[in-house]
């Protein structure tokens, strides 16, 4: 060690990074983390993850209040929106859970180089003026939004806005339009639909939730129409014009055709994330980066750098924070000296509208491409929890080989379908058969019922339907 300050050191203080730095910590080793941010936690934490489901669970009550389904459950009320403190118990929460990292920090003895790191070496970065040097470094820099030419950014204006400001807007829009059908804007438009605003989504293709299973995005679409957000399909956003206190957007077909111009008082420009990798000096480091700007990694998270690893945004696969906190886990360990792995085949992901959105492992379509298939469905107005809670909406899908009965990708649009998915994840990394989930017994009545007659429903044989 007198030749290095850090065994480890960890460039970005996201679900990743801080994982990543309290674990190898936790295995014996001299651990730091740089983190310019002011409080730790990265994107999720801050600005994502934890207060975009803050604003959806409060808007959820609101309109569950506001929009007859307790009235239908025999509590009538007349609710009175308090902006100010649902935005007041969104900080709370980030507050809370961002002080708690800090806390963590000391107790397993993790520093926190106060500032953004930049490779000056392959083993020293610069943090304030300050080098530091490392025999292993792990960048965990995270991503940020993804602009769109022609349409310029400017949260504190709260016109044309991207997924941070939308989550600080003063007041309810009259008419939000979310430019972009993926899991963020659909999201965030959820929260101010609810909340009162007319919302309208731009998707540049055919269909909403790309990458999704075809009968989710079909299901969600329909669900996301009953509740009123307006979808304009097939559709480029060519330019933005603030005018006052308004914006004013061109669209055009994406096949090309005539131009329309389409008003709103906000706009969310939400077209998905790229990595943070500039920046950071990865040349002077030797590293470069692919065509998507990603640090590309073997199965260890080892860069083609030795020393220099890479997980989370930054590398290839999909843009989650349990994939990068598994994959925080894995590398700290291998750092170690001890085996981390993350099956990617098996990471679920979940979009937290209402109903939730979820899946995990191939669509039906990819899952055909690749040989014969067994699917097996089941609607939740048949499941009796579902039925009694007033959640009639989504259904459950279990896709499995149709020769060895193994279990391939599982979605559904259900009330609690991100909880649900965890069910069919541990099955999927256990190798379990469509069968193994049908004979497993499930509590009754609860909505996971449903994961059990899908799965019955692969061999043809389920009860409630």
């Amino acid at each position: 060690m007198a030749d290095y300050d850090y065994d480890v050191l960890v460039i970005g203080a996201g679900p990743g990074g801080y994982v990543a730095a309290i674990r190898a910590a936790q295995l014996g080793l001299k651990t730091a983390c740089a983190e310019g941010r002011e409080t730790l936690g990265g994107t999720c934490l801050n600005v994502g993850c934890i207060p975009s489901k803050a604003m959806l669970h409060a808007s959820e009550y609101f309109e569950a209040a506001a929009g007859g389904a307790m009235a239908a459950m025999g509590v009538k009320v007349k609710p009175e929106l308090d902006l100010g403190t649902m935005h007041g118990q969104r900080k709370d929460a980030v507050k809370g859970l961002t002080g708690g990292i800090e806390f963590l920090f000391k107790k397993n003895k993790v520093d926190w180089l106060k500032g953004y790191a930049q490779f000056t070496s392959a083993d020293t970065v610069e943090v304030v003026g300050k080098s530091v040097r490392a025999k292993n470094i792990i960048v965990a820099t995270g991503s940020s939004v993804t602009p769109l030419p022609g349409v310029e950014v400017d949260n504190d204006k709260q016109v044309i806005v991207d997924s941070t400001g939308a989550l600080e807007l003063a007041k309810v829009p009259g008419h939000l339009v979310v430019i972009g059908g993926g899991v963020i804007g659909l999201e965030l438009g959820s929260v101010w639909r609810r909340l009162g605003a007319k919302v309208t989504c731009v998707e540049f293709l055919d269909q909403i939730l790309p990458g999704m299973d075809g009968d989710v995005r079909k299901e969600a679409n329909r669900i996301f129409k009953k509740q009123g957000i307006e979808f304009k399909l097939k559709t480029k956003v060519t330019g933005a014009a603030v005018k006052g206190k308004k914006a004013v957007l061109t669209l055009e077909p994406a096949a090309g055709g005539e131009a329309e111009t389409l008003e709103a008082d906000v706009v969310l420009v939400s077209i998905g994330r790229r990595p943070n990798t500039e920046g950071l000096g990865l040349d002077k480091a030797g590293l470069s980066v692919n065509q998507r700007g990603q640090i590309e990694t073997d199965h260890d998270f080892r860069t083609s750098v030795p020393g220099i690893w890479a997980i989370g945004d930054v590398v290839p696969g999909p843009m989650l924070a349990h994939k990068a906190e598994d994959e925080g886990i894995a590398c700290a360990e291998n750092i170690a000296g001890q085996t981390g792995i993350v099956n990617h085949d098996v990471i679920p992901s979940v979009v937290y509208t209402w109903p939730e959105i979820a899946g995990v492992g191939l669509t039906e379509e990819a899952a055909k491409e690749r040989g014969e298939v067994k699917v097996g469905k089941f609607p939740m107005l048949a499941n009796s929890r579902a039925k009694t809670n007033h959640e009639p909406d989504g259904f459950v899908k279990v896709i499995a080989d149709a020769k060895t009965d193994r279990v391939l990708g599982v979605w559904c649009i259900a009330s609690v379908a991100g909880t649900m998915i965890a069910q069919a994840a541990q099955a999927m990394e256990f190798g379990a058969t469509s069968e193994d989930i049908a004979y497993t017994c499930h509590a009754h009545p609860t909505h996971s019922e449903a994961i059990k007659e899908a799965a019955m429903a692969v061999t043809g044989k389920p009860i409630h339907i």
